[in-house]
């Protein structure tokens, strides 16, 4: 039985970032990878400049940085944002290999082996792990790093209510023949959540997100296709895309090219009340969740690979302090307060205001006030947080235009 001082499962940016900065530390890591080998994690594949800022290094992965942005409201009003500080656009199989690979160069031994939470029992002070293929590991100290539906994060931390679940799903389509495309954030009306278009290298990443007990999927794949065939009608006809004809919900006549291209993914965000940020543990007696598999995503926006990051970051740094239990502490004090914050926004943020959709309500106001549109920008790139975002926005509007 091979022996390691801690067992990472899942090999996203969170499992990845923690393997590598333990095994740059002499700790002995080994690190389970459970995806099938050329399936991409269902993700929009947005990084923040505020992790880019964070770990410059990212940007050696081969992605897309993006400076401007064109955000729709749900009665179809249009922003056209140029961001002051630009987030990058990655494939999420080239981002995921790239940290892994950097885990591997750092002295961590990787194994493309699925693990269960039946595989993984602990006697007296040590986990042992069994793969799917039969073979077993020994260590201190297990990491559930595995994702949203994380059966680690289920078997130490209890699972989450469907209501604290949101959904991702989309298509990978080609890119537009004369550009490289627009980036697009279109807000959905009717639902809360929002529909995105991110052009990668090679192909053009359409998705929604929403919440799960509202998920409808007949309904919602439907106005996805919309959204979808306006993108590429857009293009097609020479039309700017600030004209994109959104949610008309007429029969527009069917692109069969693109049905018969665009490739499906789904999978699940999670969306943590604010009552769970207050009772939920991410680490106990030699183990800890990091990322998705903790809860750690933003409530408003689904946004985790920041949050995955940074949560792998805090608990390297307590584990090869000797205190891994402060892990507990540290996230708490550094993001956990945002995000409580943010699941008390969400359901502000996708209601009414004076009458409209708050997401109306912001893009028409941002719209004629150079302030408020620069606040906004900072929230899209990651730099402006939730808990004093009222009181920045007060503040901007009173200023002269």
């Amino acid at each position: 039985m091979d022996s390691f001082d801690v067992l990472v499962v899942g090999a996203g940016p969170a499992g990845s970032f923690a393997a590598e900065r333990l095994a740059r530390a002499g700790v002995r890591v080994g690190l389970f990878d459970g995806r099938p080998a050329g399936e991409p994690k269902a993700c929009g594949g947005g990084v923040t400049s505020k992790a880019l800022k964070a770990w410059p290094h990212l940007l050696e992965a081969v992605g897309r940085t993006i400076g401007e942005l064109d955000l729709y409201s749900p009665a179809g009003k249009h922003l056209h944002l140029k961001l002051e500080e630009p987030f990058a656009v990655y494939s999420r199989i080239a981002f995921d290999t790239f940290l892994r690979e950097r885990a591997r160069a750092a002295g961590a031994k990787v194994w493309a082996e699925k693990v269960s939470a039946r595989g993984c029992k602990q006697i007296n002070d040590a986990w042992i792990v069994r793969t799917q293929s039969g073979r077993e590991f020994k260590s201190q100290y297990l990491v559930g790093a595995d994702g949203a539906n994380s059966p680690i994060a289920k078997k130490l931390a209890g699972p989450l209510p469907p209501a604290e679940m949101e959904v991702a799903f989309g298509y990978r389509a080609p890119l537009p023949e004369s550009d490289a495309g627009a980036t697009v954030v279109a807000f959905l009306p009717k639902w809360v959540g929002y529909a995105w278009a991110f052009p990668r290298i090679d192909h053009v990443s359409f998705g929604i997100a929403t919440t799960q007990d509202a998920f409808d999927h007949e309904e919602l794949d439907a106005l996805l296709w919309e959204f979808m065939e306006s993108y590429y009608e857009a293009e097609q006809t020479g039309r700017s895309r600030r004209k994109m004809r959104l949610w008309l919900h007429e029969q527009r006549a069917r692109n069969n090219n693109l049905r018969e291209k665009a490739e499906r993914y789904a999978a699940r965000i999670p969306g943590l009340a604010p009552r769970t940020w207050d009772t939920r543990k991410a680490c106990g007696p030699n183990w800890a969740l990091l990322g998705d598999a903790a809860g750690f995503a933003d409530p408003v926006t689904g946004e985790g690979i920041y949050y995955a990051i940074r949560s792998a970051e805090l608990f390297a740094e307590s584990y090869l302090a000797g205190k891994p239990l402060s892990y507990e502490r540290k996230w708490r004090s550094d993001f956990g307060a945002e995000l409580k914050r943010a699941a008390q926004m969400r359901r502000r943020f996708y209601g009414n205001f004076w009458g409209a959709p708050f997401t109306d309500r912001m893009i028409d106001f941002a719209r004629g006030h150079r302030g408020i549109r620069k606040v906004l920008g900072q929230l899209v790139a990651g730099d402006q947080g939730y808990t004093d975002l009222k009181k920045k926005l007060a503040r901007s509007a009173l200023k002269p235009l």
